[in-house]
């Protein structure tokens, strides 16, 4: 589990870029990057697929995204993860939050042991202030459950 000083860092960060941008409008990438938008983040969608997103221009890859990227938010299958965390990694990214499902055990073991900022088993829209109500709710009940990052 996360704990809320990685999240605060990760959160923290103004330059975000955002892989998993799809074509298919109800992915979860495309739903982030709208919020994130709206709260007030810089934010850099990579795809290989589409030329822009939400008018701003799309990077194919990671080693394609401007210097003042900072952080990554990946929303991706696991095969294409590791491809990113490897790019990330060269390109100098070094918060980097994995939405629910974008990696499997092995590569979430394999990034969080190279001394990276690392969010896993989260969601970002709980933390990026503000929340909506339904992620303050379900914030709520983490912590009243005594799931919630410490």
């Amino acid at each position: 589990m996360a704990n809320i000083s990685n999240i605060k860092q990760f959160t923290s960060q103004k330059h975000i870029a955002v892989a998993g941008i799809s074509r298919t409008p109800h992915k979860f990438g495309n739903a982030a990057f709208k919020e994130l938008m709206k709260k007030g983040y810089t934010l850099y969608p990579v795809s290989q697929h589409l030329e822009e997103f939400e008018g701003v221009k799309c990077s194919s890859d990671i080693s394609s995204l401007p210097a003042e990227v900072t952080a990554l938010l990946i929303s991706t299958k696991p095969d294409q993860t590791k491809i990113l965390l490897d790019e990330a990694r060269s390109k100098g990214i070094r918060n980097i939050w994995l939405q629910q499902g974008s990696a499997d055990k092995e590569t979430i073991s394999k990034v969080k042991d190279g001394g990276d900022n690392v969010i896993t088993g989260e969601c970002i829209l709980m933390f990026a202030e503000p929340a909506h109500f339904m992620h303050r709710t379900h914030a709520f009940f983490k912590k009243l459950v005594g799931n919630y990052p410490a």
